[in-house]
């Protein structure tokens, strides 16, 4: 796998998560949709677009996307919630959507 995903903990507690291996780097940094300016970007995470793209655009199930990314089903499935609702968010109100 080409790199590692770098996440953060949510709030103070917890632990620390897994890194994520991330299958791609994506030949863009983001999509600003044409006739807005202005608007606060909406920022989606490397890890989110992977699971975004593995379960979505490539038809993998939650646990075969999981083994591919070095992490568990569970955890799969709330970076593809997170990445799902920051994309129906970009487009929705015609937010521009960066990859960070």
């Amino acid at each position: 796998m080409l790199g590692q995903g770098r996440r953060r903990r949510r709030g103070r507690r917890g632990r620390f998560p897994k890194p994520v291996r991330v299958g791609i780097t994506p030949p863009i940094i983001g999509l600003t949709p044409n006739p807005p300016r202005g608007l606060v970007p909406i920022h989606i995470d490397r890890a989110e677009l992977e699971a975004f793209r593995l379960v979505d655009l490539e038809g993998l199930s939650q646990e075969q996307a999981g083994q591919r990314m070095g992490v568990s089903r569970g955890t799969v499935w709330r970076i593809l919630q997170s990445a799902r609702r920051k994309t129906a968010q970009a487009l929705t109100e015609g937010r521009p959507l960066q990859i960070v």
